[in-house]
């Protein structure tokens, strides 16, 4: 059995790798690997709360482990960061790190490579399958969307629902899975949690090209 670790975005890809993963007795999820930007403290590319991040990981009941990354950071400093975390979690028996990547090859490449430098291996539960957008909703997995392309969606699709009826609403051309970066989701419920996240909907901001909602826990709900 291979002990790894499953790279966490907090949105709809990771959760399902996860709970495919779990099926899978080849594998031990031995926790959450998550990029948080430093200065924002927000999970990095999705912009949601640091604070949302810990309540996910405390609703899985798996560890969480948090890489601060700087502010613009280029891919070569990414790198070398991760480079220098994981060796810690292999002096612990993790041989592999897993990712919720589904089409992109040369992302999957990418991942291959730097983790073959620090002899861990990647693991990709989704690979290939283009219908998970339909399976994540089937399953009873609630997200909302975080951030939009503003380039190819309008400021009215982030702060909605992940589910059929965005889908519908969709234009031709986006990936309904998001796999080339249309959007990003947050996911507050589903089977790998042991209840669900509350949450409301606060500011849209847009930054660099992309919407942003404000994704704000909600104590009272």
């Amino acid at each position: 059995m291979d002990k790894l670790l499953l790279s966490w975005s907090g949105g709809k890809d990771s959760a399902l790798a996860l709970h495919e993963i779990k099926q899978d007795s080849r594998y031990l999820v031995a926790g959450l690997l998550t990029t948080v930007t430093e200065g924002y403290n927000r999970i990095s590319m999705h912009g949601v709360r640091e604070e949302l991040l810990d309540r996910q990981a405390q609703a899985i009941g798996l560890p969480l482990h948090k890489v601060y990354i700087p502010q613009q950071c280029p891919y070569e400093q990414y790198e070398a960061i991760m480079q220098q975390a994981l060796p810690a979690f292999q002096r612990s028996g993790v041989t592999a790190v897993a990712f919720g990547d589904i089409l992109l090859y040369d992302i999957k490449r990418y991942r291959q490579r730097n983790l073959a430098r620090v002899g861990m291996k990647g693991v990709f539960p989704l690979w290939g399958r283009g219908d998970i957008y339909k399976r994540f909703i089937e399953l009873g997995f609630r997200a909302v969307v975080a951030t939009a392309d503003a380039k190819v969606l309008d400021r009215g699709f982030v702060g909605s629902y992940f589910d059929q009826d965005f889908i519908d609403r969709l234009p031709y051309s986006v990936d309904p899975n998001g796999e080339n970066g249309e959007f990003h989701t947050f996911v507050c419920d589903g089977p790998v949690f042991s209840h669900a996240i509350a949450v409301r909907m606060g500011e849209t901001v847009e930054r660099d090209s992309f919407y942003y909602c404000d994704i704000e826990p909600d104590d009272a709900g």
